[in-house]
């Protein structure tokens, strides 16, 4: 699915380190994100492209293992998803509670699905 593009924002978004293995994250770069995306409770701009996610202004490559749920009982969809954070690995939990997020779930899920073609 290329030139895909979706906006959207998330009420909770979480980012750490992934695989366990993986280099230790320094303490500047889990200040920043902690203070901007995973403690903080402002709404996130997230921009989903091609093979590309931002969030706010962190820049996530590499996207790979992407799942996208809508749990039962509530009214909010999930992406959960490998990613590299400049030479860092992570996993990336975006949640969004919009009133249109089976709509965001249902463009996740063929964007995630042509990803895992190519």
């Amino acid at each position: 699915m290329s030139n895909f593009e979706l906006q959207y924002f998330a009420d909770k978004v979480h980012v750490h380190r992934w695989p366990q293995d993986s280099p230790i994250w320094d303490d500047l770069t889990k200040k920043q994100l902690d203070t901007s995306i995973n403690k903080n409770s402002q709404k996130k701009h997230i921009i989903v492209k091609d093979d590309y996610l931002k969030i706010e202004n962190f820049e996530f490559s590499s996207l790979q293992k992407i799942g996208v749920s809508i749990p039962f009982f509530k009214e909010e969809s999930t992406m959960i998803l490998e990613a590299k954070f400049g030479d860092l690995l992570a996993h990336v939990h975006i949640t969004t509670k919009s009133k249109d997020y089976i709509d965001i779930f249902n463009k996740l899920t063929l964007w995630s699905k042509s990803l895992s073609k190519s």
